[in-house]
């Protein structure tokens, strides 16, 4: 069982949790979540959305959204990704969700080792979401979102597998990018795609 994230940040104000979904995969868009939990009302089992079972986080997505005391879900587009670069457009989804917050928090705590541009102080907190519970909150909002993109997608553009592997390249997602080329759901930025979309031309 995951171990529960305890929230190891003690500032006095409001403080917000953010985190992404789906900068590696090779489609579909990056996805960000900010959070801001109500300490009196402490939601058990947040942890790292990669660590939980698709059911869990579903569980847990339905109680963030109705218990946190304001959630922000923002996402950069596959355009914006292949423009910006993975990186930039990750940070962009960032600001962007912590600028759609109702409340301003006083404090920005962000997963990973970079920040984006903020008006607020902000931490970078390597391996946050699974030490901090807003962050946790964070990655749960954004992963179960973007993978509820994917499923639409897959409904969308037939054969690429969209619904089983959410974008990432899986050997069945390559065999399908090879044998029917990129769907403007693909990032043309990245390697794999640019090589199968470089095959169909020549095809």
């Amino acid at each position: 069982m995951p171990k529960q994230a305890q929230f190891m940040w003690d500032v006095p104000g409001l403080v917000a949790g953010v985190d992404e979904a789906g900068r590696g995969p090779l489609a579909g868009p990056v996805v960000a979540a900010a959070v801001i939990l109500d300490d009196q009302h402490p939601i058990a089992g947040l942890a790292d959305s990669k660590k939980l079972s698709e059911r869990a986080r579903e569980r847990l997505y339905h109680q963030i959204m109705g218990q946190a005391l304001c959630c922000s879900i923002a996402q950069a587009s596959v355009q914006e990704i292949d423009e910006l670069n993975i990186l930039n457009a990750t940070l962009l989804a960032m600001q962007r969700a912590v600028a759609g917050l109702r409340l301003k928090p006083i404090k920005v705590l962000v997963d990973g080792n970079r920040l984006p541009a903020l008006d607020v102080v902000a931490e970078a907190i390597v391996k946050g979401d699974s030490k901090v519970a807003a962050i946790s909150a964070a990655s749960i909002l954004a992963k179960v979102t973007r993978d509820r993109q994917m499923v639409e997608a897959d409904s969308l553009y037939a054969g690429y597998g969209f619904a089983q592997h959410k974008g990432y390249g899986t050997a069945v997602h390559l065999q399908a990018l090879h044998r029917l080329g990129p769907t403007p759901m693909h990032r043309r930025s990245f390697a794999p795609v640019r090589e199968a979309n470089a095959g169909q031309g020549a095809a």
